[in-house]
């Protein structure tokens, strides 16, 4: 295995000479970006903009996507690509929710789990075992799960007391953490509305205020994920069968079981998330309670170039955007567009330093046409900050398309013996 692992963890150069971005950089990027929000929300008065609410909505709203968009890393770097985790995410919303309703809200979570493991054990048996095009079994999966839970609601929910066939009777929920004193402390800072100093302790105060177990185990997949994928020789075989499936065969991996690993532990992560949105976010199941957001989940693994620290941020940032729509909605919204134009100019020096004088000028357009919605308007119209998570979430990725790089065998058929 020697030589499999040196030849699989050689770091694959990023064209045009890129190099990752060091620790002290990513600090110093994320402090710029705290100060650029603290600057707009003084100038546009929002001062919910990094509330405490404001931060512990965009976590909860955030975790759903994050495993949906984890589920999805873990399918793809074994080579099959998921478009399914939106019915695996349902599978989960429904068996947790029976479950959880009958027997208590973790047992909800386990049942949320293997039911989208279900779902990912279909898929893998679909495009591994049968080299089904992997678009085509995802989209079926999806309208399968719907139809599939449509109908068990009928048996399962309706005539219970609470329960109908479009919903579950409501969930126990599960226990939130509170740091007492701490807690308090931040959220008193917060309002005082300090330059920067309030925004930070707005942000902790997110993190420490009716925090969720299942929230926290959440977080601590992420970490995980990364350290299970790319630090142990489990990962390694794993991440060599997206890359180059007949390779990994003559080296003697058993590309066929680590795709049925990887793709059942893919939907047993969406699932996990169905169960979040139906235990922790809303206490109940309801039919069509996804919204979407397997497929959110996957365009942030994107935008995270196929990472789990990078899917994580495209989580957040729906996350964020989504809960600014809840809390403050169109005052909020409107400041974001003092923060996209700021930033577009900001990117106009950029793409001029690196000569792109095309870029820069579409860039410096629409950051004039921004300042002057900003500064003409005092809110936005109720259906822009309905789209704005969606409209953000595309234009992060139209922004970093250039910089992505998914599994070289990614999606492509394989048939066991072709290494041979």
């Amino acid at each position: 295995m020697s030589t499999s692992t040196s030849i699989a963890a050689r770091p694959t150069p990023l064209k045009g000479g890129r190099r990752k971005l060091s620790l002290p950089v990513v600090l110093l990027i994320i402090a710029g970006a705290l100060a650029l929000v603290s600057l707009v929300r003084l100038i546009s008065g929002a001062n919910d903009v990094t509330s405490v609410g404001q931060v512990a909505g965009a976590l909860e709203l955030a975790v759903p996507i994050g495993l949906a968009g984890l589920g999805g890393l873990w399918a793809e770097r074994a080579g099959v690509v998921n478009i399914g985790l939106e019915g695996m995410m349902v599978l989960g919303t429904w068996f947790g929710a029976w479950a959880g309703f009958q027997w208590g809200p973790w047992v909800g979570v386990l049942f949320g789990i293997l039911g989208g493991c279900l779902g990912g054990l279909l898929h893998a048996v679909i495009t591994v075992t049968f080299g089904v095009n992997h678009i085509v079994s995802g989209v079926a999966i999806n309208i399968l799960a719907v139809g599939v839970t449509r109908y068990l609601s009928n048996f399962a929910f309706d005539g219970i007391q609470g329960g109908s066939s479009k919903q579950s009777p409501r969930i126990d929920p599960i226990d939130k953490i509170t740091i007492p004193g701490l807690s308090d402390w931040l959220q008193d800072l917060q309002q005082q509305h300090w330059f920067l100093i309030s925004d930070i302790a707005g942000i902790l105060g997110g993190l420490v205020t009716g925090l969720s177990l299942l929230t926290v185990v959440a977080l601590l997949l992420i970490p995980a994920t990364w350290w299970i994928l790319w630090r142990t020789p489990f990962g390694l075989r794993l991440r060599s069968c997206g890359e180059s499936p007949v390779a990994a065969e003559t080296l003697g991996v058993n590309v066929y079981k680590y795709k049925y690993i990887a793709v059942t532990v893919s939907g047993g992560l969406a699932g996990l998330g169905g169960a979040f949105l139906a235990i922790v976010a809303t206490g109940i199941y309801q039919e069509g309670q996804t919204g979407g957001r397997g497929y959110i989940g996957l365009a942030a693994m994107i935008f995270g170039n196929w990472m789990p620290g990078g899917m994580a941020l495209g989580a957040g940032l729906f996350g964020f955007t989504d809960s600014l729509k809840l809390r403050g909605g169109a005052e909020n919204v409107h400041a974001m567009l003092l923060l996209l134009a700021i930033l577009l100019v900001i990117a106009v020096f950029w793409q001029l330093y690196r000569k792109k004088y095309v870029a820069a000028a579409i860039s410096a357009a629409v950051s004039a046409l921004l300042f002057t919605w900003y500064f003409l308007t005092d809110q936005v119209p109720s259906q822009f900050v309905d789209a704005a998570p969606y409209v953000t979430t595309l234009l992060v990725l139209s922004l970093s398309a250039q910089r992505l790089r998914m599994p070289k065998a990614d999606g492509v058929p394989y048939r066991k013996g072709e290494g041979k």
